[in-house]
């Protein structure tokens, strides 16, 4: 029989043991192994460290072992230690504090809003790498001091969980989640009745809301839940399912992420003293709304749109996690329009400026559909990928958004993602380090802690822990059974998920046997797990599928393959790879060699990545962002096998794995992509991957091997943590978004606006009139390396003043078609007053610095001291080829 109403009871604990409820409703306990060994002294048999959930654990103790526990001295003394340790890791100064200790300009605070989070498996919130990438961004905050508010939604059915049918296809099954069974409080009011946030919906409806908080160590987490009574049926489902819905629910979600979101925060920091944030950076583009919330409130004190617009772009920061057109929320215009204006949100705002934020109105663009990501970039002064080649395929990708630039100068940077290592490094692995100096010497290497300045190399006295140089000492035999024991502990984890996963697939215990001879704790492990969009080719590894077995089976250099991988509901594409590779491994002659893990989540992550000898990647190159999972087996000594795409084309070196060649300049067939690059994948495997690791010497070592180990741990390491990618936000892009946002007052604000309009009317009418250029040494189109130009540019300002523009000559190398690389800038200076005709006569010299063919160009840009970049409204003007006299020349 079913209950007819569900609710929770929560334990009482004994007074001695209050502080265990503190310990255990601060996420902190997620990495932090002293509280999580706490935690499993309280109940040996129920702490399962593959989903560990402290708030469940104590509410399933029994009153009789609580008592137990109250009255145990030395559990209370370790019980007094991890709750004082808990506090001063709140309380106390850290890197943040200590940076403006010593004068920086930093912000007060900064909200960070995703659609999904990944900080614990007891929080199951996430779907894939954004919601992981996101909950170590938090995480990392917290360690160094940061004063990050995160905001998303509390889904009450999270992601999917992930079973298979007999035949090996995907079946999806969604989770009651109990907010009040899970880590999270209730922001209330003063009064204890519940916070609420409202938004508006067309005819006269109202989407309510409450927040719920969670404490990721020193960062508080605000997610918001539309599962409330005051919500009609249709309202109280919008906060469901992580990316479920049509495009209707999937809208309502984003406005409720972003409007709600920043309504949240405002709440928040109104009932506890929160400082309010400066910055609001948005992670991906499903939180775009927010920008068009911060314009309403700014709109409430007096500022007209487009001076509210340069206020709210100041103060924010857009990261694109997507080189994928596909993997951009993009809506009808219509649906967007009927949900703002005077019968929806935000009242007063003008329906069609909102829609221009995010219509495709460039080159190649569909105007009618409403792009979350296009808007993302309107709304943020500031703006990033996630890895150095997808930085720039993003500028590829947006620089129909400024026109008139080459892509290497669209105002996309990028800051490569990091992971948080105390979440991901094995305690086996963490203890190897605590040996040799000191376990909070080890964990503070881990979280970045050590590090001073910011380096993105992560390399040299600024980047690199001294204490991860201690990692050389450590003998190889030492670092080989490490290995080789995390290897055995992902043998016995495999097969126990292989059991469960064959039981519900319908076996009979009597047909499950062969399980116990699954993997070999000694044999080459090759992991391979991630989300399944085509892109990531899961069964790239079975396009030779003879060749496989071979690799699998070999007589000497046997290699074993573990993978895992959720395919989205939606996407039967994805559901056909898993089932071709479940069937695959399901075949009898091969199932001891490969496997296929379904559920892939955090907890068994954290048991794969440190028990694999290889990380195995193979996307379509470049279509990876960046791809943490690589990062994280690192970190556990891991050694990477991937194709040149994300975080890897800028760090690979051949001491921390290989790279696989890839076709994506040569062959244009998919099809035979896919054959060239699986045959170089295979040939890696053969001939140099397994050979290496079976190189044995004397001592049945192999020395290569675990050099490589080391070089990973002591080199790479420091790169791919998410401190020093937290770090990197700080200080490229949240200090300067801070500065920004504090230079637009009103009166600023408004001057800034009218600035931008005039430019852009006059725009039209400046031009480049006429270009010459002269030097004694330039003869017959060749000129000899370290002459001068001297150049004399006349101008069309338009009725714009000199101090509107720069004009600039652009120069370098050219190639067959004259497109200039490599190119360098160098500003002209107007030389004496303008003409009857309002032609500006500007000069300056341009050196000859460089051999080859090479040229140069004269543009004009917008120029104002509270603009990020020159490219930032999209304007420039260059002269045509009547108005040159010279072309390019050739240095000697």
């Amino acid at each position: 029989m079913k209950a007819i109403r569900r609710f929770t009871v929560r334990p009482v604990l004994p007074e001695p043991l209050r502080p265990l409820s503190d310990l255990a409703r601060n996420l902190r306990w997620s990495w932090h192994t002293e509280t999580q060994q706490l935690f499993q002294a309280v109940d040996p048999e129920g702490w399962r460290p593959a989903d560990a959930d402290p708030v469940r654990l104590l509410g399933a103790v029994s009153a009789a072992r609580l008592a137990e526990l109250a009255a145990d001295q030395p559990f209370l003394r370790r019980l007094t230690e991890v709750s004082e340790d808990l506090r001063a890791y709140l309380d106390g100064p850290r890197w943040y504090q200590n940076q403006l200790s010593q004068g920086a300009e930093l912000p007060a605070a900064i909200a960070y809003f995703s659609p999904e989070f990944g900080v614990t498996a007891a929080l199951p919130q996430y779907s894939g790498g954004l919601g992981i990438l996101a909950g170590d961004h938090l995480k990392a905050a917290s360690d160094l001091g940061v004063p990050l508010v995160g905001v998303g939604l509390l889904y009450r059915h999270g992601y999917f969980r992930q079973t298979l049918s007999r035949d090996g296809w995907q079946q999806e099954h969604y989770p009651v989640l109990d907010p009040n069974e899970l880590p999270l409080t209730l922001l209330r009011e003063a009064d204890g009745t519940p916070s609420r946030v409202v938004l508006a919906l067309p005819g006269g409806r109202s989407l309510y809301a409450s927040v719920w908080q969670a404490h990721v160590g020193r960062v508080p987490l605000l997610l918001l839940d539309s599962d409330v009574e005051e919500n009609a049926p249709g309202e109280r489902d919008v906060t469901d399912r992580l990316y479920g819905g049509g495009s209707d629910h999937r809208l309502l979600q984003e406005m409720l992420l972003g409007i709600g979101g920043v309504r949240a925060v405002r709440t928040y920091c109104r009932l506890t003293g929160h400082a309010a944030p400066e910055v609001f950076h948005t992670n991906e583009g499903h939180a775009g709304f927010l920008g068009l919330e911060r314009i309403r409130e700014l709109a409430e004190t007096g500022l007209d749109f487009e001076a509210a617009l340069e206020v709210v772009r100041a103060g924010a920061v857009f990261t694109t996690h997507t080189p994928v057109p596909a993997g951009i929320d993009r809506f009808e215009r219509q649906l967007v329009s009927r949900h703002f204006g005077d019968d929806g949100e935000l009242p007063g705002v003008p329906v069609e400026k909102i829609l221009r934020l995010g219509m495709e109105t460039y080159d190649g663009g569909e105007p009618d559909l409403f792009n979350m990501a296009v808007m993302g970039l309107r709304l943020a002064q500031r703006a990033n990928g996630v890895s150095t080649l997808h930085g720039s395929v993003s500028r590829e990708m947006f620089s129909g958004l400024w026109p008139g630039f080459d892509p290497s100068e669209v105002p996309i940077t990028s800051v490569t993602n990091g992971v948080h290592a105390p979440t991901w490094v094995a305690p086996e692995v963490l203890r190897l380090g605590a040996s040799r100096f000191g376990t909070e010497r080890a964990e503070n290497a881990l979280a970045g802690a050590e590090v001073g300045t910011t380096d993105r190399t992560g390399g040299g006295a600024a980047g690199t822990p001294r204490r991860w140089d201690a990692v050389t000492a450590v003998p190889d035999r030492e670092i080989w059974d490490l290995r080789r024991g995390l290897r055995e502990q992902l043998v016995t984890e495999v097969r126990k998920r292989l059991y469960a996963s064959w039981r519900r697939r319908g076996a009979g215990t009597a047909e499950l046997g062969w399980i116990d001879g699954v993997l070999d704790p000694d044999v080459l492990t090759i992991g391979f797990a991630r989300r399944v969009p085509s892109y990531k080719r899961l069964t790239l590894m079975l396009h030779d599928r003879d060749r496989l077995r071979e690799l699998l089976l070999h007589p000497t250099h046997p290699i074993q393959i573990v993978v895992a991988g959720k395919a989205h509901p939606a996407d039967d594409g994805g559901k056909r790879l898993v089932q071709e590779l479940v069937r695959f491994s399901d075949d009898p002659k091969v199932r001891h060699r490969i496997v296929f893990l379904p559920d892939y989540g955090m907890g068994m992550a954290q048991k794969l990545y440190p028990g694999c000898d290889v990380w195995l990647n193979n996307p379509l190159r470049p279509l990876e962002a960046c791809g943490t999972s690589g990062m994280k087996a690192a970190l556990n000594g891991c050694l990477n096998l991937s194709v040149r795409d994300g975080w890897w084309d800028e760090w690979f070196e051949p001491d921390f794995g290989w790279a696989i060649p890839t076709a994506d300049g040569s062959a244009t067939d998919e099809e035979r992509r896919d054959e060239l690059e699986a045959g170089a994948l295979y040939s890696l495997i053969e001939d140099r991957v397994a050979p290496r690791f079976y190189d044995r010497n004397a001592e049945d070592l192999p020395e290569r091997w675990i050099e490589m180990v080391r070089r990973t741990l002591v080199t790479l390491g420091p790169k791919v943590l998410a401190g020093r990618m937290v770090r990197e936000y700080v200080e490229r892009l949240y200090a300067p978004a801070a500065l920004a946002r504090r230079a637009l007052e009103p009166g600023t604000a408004r001057e800034l606006a009218a600035w931008k309009a005039r430019i852009r009317a006059a725009w039209p009418q400046v031009a480049v009139d006429h270009v010459e250029a002269t030097a004694d040494t330039v003869v017959g189109g060749s000129a000899e390396l370290g002459s001068t130009l001297a150049l004399r540019v006349r101008i069309a300002l338009g009725g714009l003043d000199p101090d509107d523009v720069e004009v600039q000559v652009v120069a370098g190398r050219v190639d067959s078609g004259d497109a200039i690389a490599e190119a360098q800038t160098f500003p002209l200076k107007p030389a004496g007053g303008h003409d009857l005709e309002d032609r500006w006569l500007y000069e300056g010299p341009l050196a000859l610095d460089r051999t080859g063919p090479y040229g140069y160009t004269v543009r004009v840009l917008p120029a104002h001291p509270l603009l990020a970049s020159g490219a930032e409204l999209g304007l420039v003007a260059v002269p045509n080829a009547a108005t040159v006299e010279g072309g390019g020349v050739v240095l000697r």
